[in-house]
Formats: C-alpha cells, structure tokens, sequence
C-alpha cells in the first residue's frame, strides 16, 4: 500500500510505501503539548518505508525512560511530520492528521491512558457539526 501525507503549507511531504507497524493513540504530556490536543495519534512505519522531502526543524528531548525522541516539525507551518525515539532507531511515527488518507487505519493500542485528560472525551450531549458552525463569541 502506498501512502503520502503533508504539512498544512506542502512545504514538506512524504510517501510511505507498506503498512504502518501499528496505529496508536498516545497521551502522554509530550505528546499533549506538540500537538496542542488531549492526545496524538499515529502510525509507526519502518525508516526505509519513508522518504521525505522538503526542510524539517526538529526538537530533541530526553523522555522520562532515558531515550531521546525527536520531534520534527516543518519550520514554515508548525505542522508535525514525525517522531523517532532511540528505543526503536529503524522506526518513525507519523500523525494521521498529516496523512492524505488514513480511513483504513483504526487505533490498534493506546499509550498513557494514564496521562489522560478528563476532558479528553465527549459526553453524549455534545452537539456535533458537520462543519463550521455560524457562531459567534459574543452569542455563548
């Protein structure tokens, strides 16, 4: 299966030739904070299934189990394209967000459940919109 993905401006894509390893929803604060959500969610892909093109920016840190992970990002639009950690050095983890079609792929296995947020659910009376509403700030 073939795959290609992008940031929000296309200044950075990718292609992914094969299926992801697994799918996974994670909740750890890390993955909180650059994503800007309660989680993330990706697709873990071997190194040699994806080739990348355009410039990236990246940032490194040192996880709470000693590895590094490296996030990276494009540096025009902020849009995540990937993360890596050393604890698994021949694997990569896309957001399915970036991807162009990622309805076959389902969340196998979620991470940090225990970092999960309360509000990182939605109560059965929350009202759903198909697209945009025509709301305003002032009418809340």
């Amino acid at each position: 299966m073939k795959r290609s993905g992008r940031c929000m401006c296309g200044a950075v894509s990718y292609q992914i030739d094969g299926d992801p390893v697994v799918t996974a929803q994670c909740h750890c604060e890390e993955c909180r904070r650059t994503s800007g959500t309660g989680h993330s969610v990706g697709a873990m892909f071997r190194v040699d299934q994806v080739n990348i093109s355009g410039d990236l920016g990246e940032y490194v840190y040192t996880s709470a189990n000693g590895s590094q992970v490296t996030k990276a990002f494009c540096p025009n639009c902020g849009s995540p394209i990937y993360g890596r950690n050393t604890n698994a050095p021949d694997h990569m983890t896309l957001p399915l967000g970036s991807m162009d079609k990622a309805e076959d792929l389902e969340v196998q296995v979620v991470i940090f459940n225990r970092d999960k947020q309360h509000w990182d659910t939605l109560p059965e009376t929350t009202a759903i919109f198909e697209t945009q509403p025509d709301w305003k700030p002032e009418k809340a």
